[in-house]
């Protein structure tokens, strides 16, 4: 059983860091390292190529989280592996091997985690995120905000300690990966939702 869950939490990892951004963009002779904010995932990918991109780079990373939690149920594992299996995948995302461990900031996959873990929280982070990003326009609003929605959410509904130690490592991540979102914020240079941008990065 030991080896099992290594080799579960290996191959979500494995799984999470399939760079479909990267991948889908080098389909169409663009490097996304290279474009807009350099950012492996789907909003860079929107901002670079265009919604049809966009949105398949956002499924399959979506996927990814949700197949993450699949795989350690299927195998069987203890309650507390599928979340760590979740969390597998967005570092896997995060930090992939394929990109010289570099990658996205892990929305997408997060979301896919945690609403296979809890489709209530996932839900409710969903419609909290679009109407933040809705309402301001920017994608890191939305997700900045849906980040501090679901920890509060397992603390609220009092879900069991390692389903809220999964959600709010996630949570605390993702707020970390978007630290120079927050700092374009403070400066009124985020770049708004539907800006297209067609520069190189340094």
């Amino acid at each position: 059983m030991i080896l099992l869950t290594v080799l579960a939490l290996l191959a979500s990892y494995l799984l999470g860091a399939i760079p479909a951004a990267a991948w889908v963009a080098r389909g169409r002779g663009v490097d996304i390292r290279k474009v807009g904010s350099g950012n492996s995932g789907a909003t860079n990918v929107l901002r670079s190529l265009g919604k049809g991109p966009a949105l398949t780079v956002a499924l399959f990373d979506i996927l990814k989280g949700g197949l993450a939690v699949w795989l350690a149920r299927t195998l069987g594992l203890e309650p507390g592996w599928d979340g760590l299996c979740g969390l597998a995948a967005v570092l896997g995302h995060n930090f992939s091997p394929f990109l010289r461990f570099r990658g996205g900031k892990g929305v997408a996959t997060s979301f896919g985690t945690i609403a296979a873990l809890d489709p209530l929280v996932g839900a409710s982070v969903f419609v909290l995120g679009i109407a933040t990003m809705w309402l301001t326009r920017f994608v890191s609003a939305g997700s900045i905000l849906g980040a501090v929605g679901a920890g509060l959410m397992v603390l609220v509904l009092n879900r069991p300690w390692w389903l809220s130690a999964v959600v709010i490592v996630l949570a605390a991540l993702l707020i970390v990966q978007h630290r120079e979102n927050v700092r374009k914020l403070q400066a009124g240079t985020e770049r708004r939702l539907g800006e297209r941008v067609d520069e190189q990065v340094n």
